[in-house]
């Protein structure tokens, strides 16, 4: 068996939470499922682009996918070799909303200090 070309993790706050993994497990199965085969995906063929993932600039990436005609978006960085997921949400408009940028930039900048 081939092993992942990078490894994943998620992030983690001072307090000890991930709040990926939290928002994960609110999630349905079926969508839970789809958003793990995609992160997987990425470990394999990184770097990936358009249109399972899409750049921000600076370092911070998402990884776009689709469940039941609803879209989720997790938004990672790529800390030495591995993957971090910094932010998940479920996208309810064309453009990514800038809070959910700005909150995923805070927790990229934690993980590269």
């Amino acid at each position: 068996m081939v092993a992942p070309s990078i490894g994943c993790a998620f992030y983690r706050s001072a307090a000890g939470r991930e709040p990926v993994r939290d928002w994960l497990l609110t999630l349905p199965v079926a969508a839970r499922k789809t958003i793990g085969k995609d992160i997987n995906r990425i470990q394999f063929d990184w770097p990936i682009g358009k249109p399972l993932v899409d750049g921000f600039g600076g370092g911070l990436f998402e990884v776009r996918s689709t469940s039941d005609k609803v879209e989720y978006r997790v938004m990672f960085c790529v800390w030495g070799k591995t993957i971090v997921l910094l932010h998940g949400f479920k996208k309810k408009s064309r453009k990514a909303p800038a809070d959910d940028i700005k909150l995923a930039r805070a927790r990229q900048k934690e993980v590269e200090q």
